[in-house]
């Protein structure tokens, strides 16, 4: 019985470092063969947390993408991807028929941060390879001055 305790207890401290992520909207409908809306990846350092979401195809349309972070760690992004028609050379514009990349609508990303944060030292960056890439300061810390 005490094995089986220590071994519970392992997993709900294993458990709590896994961020969960939530995707709803255009985010969840991505298709295969595109790189999907959504994806999240993120990394600690001393001072503070980064985190990077995919979103393809978005970086023209970063002012319409709204980034919430709280203090607890919950990062809420939304945003509305756009119906693009293709305009051609011959004047025509072209609606898409096969969808690889994600389909229009709005969309919306949740997840924690492994910990808390200032919500006011953050600084967002949106990659040309349509990354949206946020380091946010850890709650608490001294920032060197230098």
């Amino acid at each position: 019985m005490k094995n089986s305790e220590n071994h519970h207890q392992t997993t709900t401290t294993h458990s709590k470092v896994i961020s969960h992520v939530f995707s709803t909207g255009t985010a969840k409908q991505g298709c295969a063969g595109g790189p999907p809306i959504g994806l999240v990846d993120i990394g600690v350092s001393n001072i503070a947390y980064i985190f990077r979401v995919s979103l393809p195809g978005l970086a023209k349309y970063q002012d319409k993408i709204r980034c919430e972070i709280q203090r607890e760690g919950r990062v809420c992004i939304q945003g509305v991807v756009p119906e693009i028609a293709i305009p051609s050379d011959s004047g025509c514009l072209y609606r898409m028929q096969v969808q690889q990349l994600a389909p229009p609508g709005p969309f919306s990303i949740t997840f924690n941060l492994p910990g808390q944060v200032d919500p006011r030292l953050f600084s967002p960056k949106f990659r040309p390879d349509g990354i949206f890439e946020v380091v946010v300061v850890k709650l608490g810390v001294r920032i060197p001055t230098s």
